[in-house]
């Protein structure tokens, strides 16, 4: 009889033991989607990774630059980043005949801002360096900014730095 108690006292002892403990549990991590230089504006598409690379491979290649600047979290951004990624000509035409970068954070080069700090805006550098602050989008107070419904401006305005690289240098 007493091994039969303690049978029952073991088999208590283990079930209250597993009950007691906690699960084990690992914190599911969220997927993370890499973070590649496109930023979400053209996977496909070839990015310079810094400013100063892209002004090398501009010179090098002889084709103009696209700088974007924006911010993750601004909401214009994101959708102008959203319109610039589906719409198919412009990601062509930045794929085969510019220079491309964009940018979270502002550089030194106090030309890339003419009309102040603000983002989303891009820019336009042809390859002798010179930035085409005569390239602007349809805003006075932001010369430089462009919106979703702007894509066909964007579109004739990467035409026009391709035309003067033909016709000015």
């Amino acid at each position: 009889m007493l091994k039969g108690i303690l049978s029952v006292l073991l088999v208590l002892v283990t079930l209250s033991s597993a009950i007691g403990k906690p699960e084990k549990t690992t914190p599911k991590k969220e997927k993370r989607i890499p973070q590649t230089l496109s930023r979400g504006w053209g996977d496909q598409l070839i990015w310079a990774q810094t400013y100063e690379e892209a002004l090398f491979w501009s010179r090098s290649k002889n084709k103009p630059l696209m700088v974007i600047f924006h911010l993750e979290d601004c909401p214009h951004s994101q959708s102008l980043k959203k319109a610039f990624a589906e719409d198919k000509e412009i990601q062509k035409l930045a794929d085969d005949e510019f220079v491309i970068l964009n940018l979270v954070y502002e550089t030194t080069d106090k030309h890339l801002s003419p009309d102040g700090q603000y983002v989303p805006r891009i820019l336009f550098v042809d390859p002798s360096m010179t930035v085409r602050a005569d390239i602007t989008g349809r805003y006075s107070n932001r010369l430089y900014a462009y919106e979703p419904a702007d894509m066909k401006l964007l579109l004739s305005n990467m035409q026009r730095a391709l035309k003067f690289l033909k016709t000015e240098l």
